[in-house]
């Protein structure tokens, strides 16, 4: 299970840092004491959860594109990270219909170089970790779970695009990484929602927005199901995988990170269950779209390898994360102590860890 304080004095090199999740992974490493770099270009958001998450002064921030080769190498090299967690990703399936060549080059491209800033550094890391997505799969709309061994084919440039990023750590895994020490391992999350996400094209911070302006929430597709899982589930399987494969390669590999069947739920139930959880004033409307473009409809993956290996379960079911997402929102909207808000609720999810 997850120890925060074994990353205490461990340099840490993320990517993607200025992202939703990678706030939080910061916010949880500095927290721990860990020496955290961080490679992202500026916050993708405005508001942005980074700019409210008093992570100033806590670590190295070098703002910098991931397609960029010379600036991430001199930032790695600079950092000498002992542990590197990969989530800088253009990762919005709808933007990368607009634009896919610059989806292809930030999550293809942009792997490849940091793998190459692993391979040809002087002092390597022990622990690399590449986070994709649950997307990765050649989604055959069935009801049951994907497994780790199922074939890679994302439809759209996003997923298709992070099945090519799962590719390519595995070819500088075998051709280079293993015979270096280096011990690598993807994880395949599915989608999470909390506190400080204001993406576009995603379903919570359409209901914040919804909420400010008080106006009702516009859902495009109430109909497709998708595994929900609080921000913080993923993100301590991260730590859990970097740290077991840095004490011990033999458990680096491919993990699929989700919720239990019980919390894949449609994107209709998962607003009416926003609506209950925040109360006066919240309420939806289906928008369906037409000629929309195409997203899976069913999509559920099957983590009996991550449990077998690390006993694993998830912490919060949907309810619970449900209620944390509300929970922050409302704090954001008075105003309120956001770093405090964050760090409450690390400690809450890491109670009984």
């Amino acid at each position: 299970m997850l120890d925060l304080n074994f990353f205490a004095g461990k340099r840490v090199f993320v990517t993607g840092h200025t992202g939703f999740k990678g706030t939080w992974l910061c916010r949880m490493l500095t927290g721990a004491g860990a020496l955290v770099t961080g490679y992202s270009l500026e916050p993708p958001t405005d508001p942005a959860l980074f700019r409210m998450a008093d992570l100033d002064g806590k670590m190295t921030s070098v703002i910098g594109d991931i397609r960029d080769m010379d600036a991430l190498k001199a930032a790695f090299e600079q950092a000498r990270p002992e542990i590197v967690l990969h989530l800088a990703a253009q990762p919005i399936v709808r933007d990368s219909y607009k634009d896919p060549r610059y989806t292809y080059e930030t999550n293809v491209m942009g792997t490849v170089n940091l793998l190459e800033c692993v391979r040809t550094a002087a002092q390597p890391p022990r622990s690399v970790l590449n986070v994709t997505t649950d997307k990765v799969y050649e989604n055959k709309e069935w009801h049951w779970g994907y497994r780790e061994n199922e074939p890679l084919d994302g439809y759209d440039p996003y997923s298709n695009s992070k099945s090519c990023s799962e590719l390519v750590t595995h070819s500088y895994k075998c051709s280079f990484l293993d015979g270096m020490g280096v011990a690598v391992s993807t994880a395949r999350a599915g989608n999470v929602i909390g506190g400080g996400d204001f993406a576009n094209d995603r379903i919570i911070p359409d209901c914040i927005r919804a909420m400010a302006k008080g106006e009702a929430i516009g859902v495009r597709n109430p109909y497709s199901t998708r595994p929900y899982q609080h921000v913080l589930e993923p993100l301590a399987v991260y730590l859990m995988i970097a740290r077991a494969q840095y004490e011990d390669p033999a458990f680096a590999g491919y993990y699929n990170v989700g919720p239990d069947d019980c919390d894949c739920v449609t994107t209709g139930d998962l607003v009416d269950l926003f609506c209950r959880c925040w109360g006066e004033g919240a309420r939806w409307e289906n928008r369906a779209e037409a000629n929309a473009p195409h997203e899976a409809n069913f999509l559920k993956l099957d983590c009996s390898k991550l449990k077998a290996a690390f006993g694993w379960h998830p912490r919060w079911h949907i309810e619970e994360c449900m209620r944390m997402t509300c929970r922050f929102g409302k704090v954001w909207l008075a105003g309120g102590d956001i770093p405090a808000e964050m760090d409450a609720e690390i400690a809450e999810f890491l109670h009984g860890c």
